[in-house]
């Protein structure tokens, strides 16, 4: 029986017979430690792997009691810190603490994949971790556009893996965030043509799926050629952190949100060593152009924005030949992190 809980067999129906329901109140009456702990186990299945969503659905459908144990244990990811369904690619990370994840890029295909980091030692990320997303960069006339996909194997629009997308123009310092999925409800998606409608349940079940207009990436001209690091600036439609964990399994209403303005850190020239320096406190151990800290600044034009200097919200930086790591922390979202790190890559003739 208890098997047959955790593979997600058992559904609560209205009206049950007298047997099913006696059958039900004997599995309520386990010690909520018990439930606590299979529950936990669930959850836990996803290592290196997405646990499945029907399970988890399947405990917290057992019984009330059940149900308020599986929230207890399954919180969305703001709260928990830990992503544990697709649907957490999609909500902002936590407060306190960023989420540390790294990049491997293989340029032969221009592929990049997004993995989850297990520890916080720098040479775990040759080896493997927990695979998130991956994007493929495509040539479209004077466009270039980043493809990202929760298949490694399918980077296509048309896969119901299909997350969304970035769009560079021809300069490749002004890039647009597109998201699969409306981030908030009457969105409006910027191609007819695009809509369809999304059966995946990894991300939500049976919802618009289209290409809906969440950020921007913009990029200074450099135009006197003067010899420094990157300036960039982002606005971003970030998700709301105001959901329970119900709704981190489920198709859910979307409020319309405040816009989060983000612009690089400065960093410091080092007369010692010759070079421009920010502090990455041991994640970024090789110098690069593409390395930046973002951080949330006030932006006059949009009068929701609000600034804070101090706080990182995404660091990107460089560790090897093709591997980078990527940490993020609420109000971004790994899908919108991913995609803002991608913008960083490819040679920016005009900013450098």
């Amino acid at each position: 029986m208890a098997a047959s809980i955790v593979s997600g067999e058992v559904v609560r129906r209205e009206g049950v017979a007298p047997a099913a329901a006696e059958e039900e109140d004997r599995w309520a009456r386990l010690l909520p430690e018990l439930v606590a702990e299979v529950v936990r186990r669930v959850e836990a299945s996803g290592g290196e792997r997405w646990p499945g969503r029907k399970d988890v659905v399947s405990c917290a459908s057992v019984c009330r009691r059940w149900r308020d144990v599986a929230a207890a244990v399954v919180q969305p990811l703001p709260e928990s810190g830990k992503i544990t369904f697709p649907a957490s690619l999609k909500q902002p990370g936590p407060k306190d603490f960023p989420i540390q994840c790294f990049i491997k890029r293989n340029k032969k295909d221009s592929t990049f994949y997004l993995y989850l980091g297990f520890t916080n030692n720098l040479t775990s990320t040759t080896g493997k971790g927990k695979f998130l997303m991956a994007a493929k960069r495509f040539r479209l006339g004077v466009h270039t556009e980043y493809i990202i996909s929760l298949d490694a194997d399918d980077l296509s629009q048309g896969n119901n893996a299909y997350m969304g997308k970035l769009r560079s123009d021809f300069w490749g310092t002004n890039f647009k965030i597109f998201d699969s999925q409306p981030p908030y409800d009457g969105a409006k998606a910027s191609s007819t043509r695009s809509i369809r409608r999304f059966g995946s349940r990894r991300i939500s079940p049976q919802v618009l799926s289209g290409n809906f207009d969440v950020g921007k990436v913009s990029y200074k001209y450099n135009l006197l050629k003067s010899r420094g690091p990157r300036r960039m600036s982002c606005t971003m439609e970030c998700p709301s952190v105001q959901e329970n964990w119900e709704n981190s399994l489920k198709a859910k209403s979307l409020r319309r949100t405040g816009t989060t303005v983000l612009r690089n850190k400065a960093p410091r020239w080092h007369e010692h060593l010759q070079c421009w320096c920010l502090n990455f406190h041991g994640r970024v151990t090789v110098a690069s152009v593409k390395n930046f800290q973002l951080v949330a600044t006030a932006d006059p034009s949009h009068p929701d924005s609000a600034g804070d200097e101090e706080t990182v919200l995404l660091q990107f930086g460089k560790v090897d030949t093709d591997i980078f790591t990527m940490d993020y922390r609420q109000p971004l979202s790994a899908f919108q992190a991913f995609a803002i790190c991608l913008s960083s890559f490819g040679t920016k003739l005009a900013c450098e």
